[in-house]
């Protein structure tokens, strides 16, 4: 008897979706046979927006692009206009860059892995997790003012210093953190139950994933390694010892140990960016003039690399910013992922990829 192909619509709105976006499977029995994806419901126009705004208004405008990897956009939209104008940042400055951005990695990679453990039906592991999240949500707060949002950037430095105190504190919440990171990890890469819902599920070869072109933790998973802090170190990155990690199955499973680990290694990154943390100003106490250019700056967000273009004409304002964001090229690879795949684990296919809407919908 011949299955029944049939069409199954996910989204907008959808517990796996932290935004809205439609795809549209088509089904044959209960296997996955192609998938369609209807983007375009959270469309704001902020690349043309940015174009009527002056050069300080848009580090506010790109930090609200994405709630999770809320920092990288203005660090590099920063990082292109400090190309173009011949900016060198001060040292300390570099240094409190790469502790503000893994910050909001750990912060991101255990929202993601947490709504993982909350799909395949694991809530108590869920809300230990978020857990461990809010006391990164407090450090930001006590070191930013800011939960989310830090407003940490300024166009050659930062605005935020931290004192003796800050550091301590940071130190301390950091040696807190860490014990808890490491039972989940192995809690997680152990777990039987969790192993069955995610081990085998959603693969990405490697030669898939380079075909794809797919960046961050879902490239590294899938033993593709394309870390920007390692190909093309910025701010303090060629002063620190970066460890990698690469795994082969390319499965969600994968995927999520992924990010676990390079949480655990982020706090490695803080602390050795704290124990090397130059004396000396954080910015350059003045808005400078961006001259005519173009210049294009990478930098490793949470979900992977982050592009920026920008072209400035002499004026106050970008003639034309352009990014590409790192979840653009992975959303075509879900069409390899789920293909084959149960219906039951659309849902956690699709959040292994850490999808974002809205910087992708820019």
């Amino acid at each position: 008897m011949t299955e029944t192909t049939y069409e199954l619509p996910i989204g907008p709105l959808h517990v796996a979706l932290e935004e809205p976006m439609y795809f549209k499977l088509e089904v044959r029995g209960d296997k996955i046979a192609d998938l369609e994806i209807f983007a375009g419901h959270l469309h704001r126009g902020i690349e043309q927006i940015a174009t009527d705004r002056n050069f300080l208004q848009c580090i506010i405008l790109t930090e609200r692009l994405c709630s999770l990897c809320s920092n990288s956009h203005p660090s590099t939209y920063c990082m292109a206009l400090e190309d173009i104008a011949g900016i060198e940042l001060p040292p300390r400055a570099r240094y409190i860059r790469v502790v503000t951005e893994e910050i909001k990695r750990i912060s991101s990679n255990l929202i993601n892995v947490g709504l993982l453990a909350h799909l395949v039906g694991f809530d108590t592991l869920f809300m230990q997790l978020m857990q461990i999240r809010e006391a990164m949500q407090d450090v930001k707060e006590v070191l930013y003012g800011n939960r989310m949002n830090l407003g940490a950037n300024v166009i050659g430095g930062v605005r935020v210093d931290f004192d003796a105190e800050k550091i301590a504190y940071l130190l301390k919440r950091m040696a807190e953190i860490e014990p808890q990171l490491v039972t989940m990890k192995d809690f997680l890469e152990t777990n039987a139950s969790i192993g069955r819902r995610t081990r085998g599920v959603g693969v990405l070869s490697r030669d898939k994933a380079i075909a794809h072109g797919v960046v961050g933790p879902v490239a590294r998973a899938s033993g593709v390694m394309n870390d920007v802090r390692v190909t093309a170190p910025y701010a303090a990155f060629p002063d620190l010892d970066l460890e990698t990690h690469l795994l082969t199955d390319g499965d969600v499973h994968s995927r999520a140990m992924i990010r676990f680990r390079e949480a655990m290694t982020s706090i490695d990154l803080i602390r050795q960016c704290v124990a090397k943390l130059p004396e000396g100003p954080t910015s350059l106490g003045y808005m400078p003039h961006i001259p005519p250019g173009e210049a294009v700056a990478r930098m490793e967000a949470p979900r992977g690399e982050l592009m920026y273009f920008l072209r400035t004409d002499g004026s106050d304002r970008p003639e034309r910013i352009k990014w590409r964001v790192p979840s653009f090229p992975n959303w075509e690879a879900l069409r390899v992922m789920l293909r084959d795949a149960d219906i039951a684990d659309a849902a956690i296919i699709i959040g292994s990829i850490d999808p974002c809407i809205a910087c992708t919908e820019r």
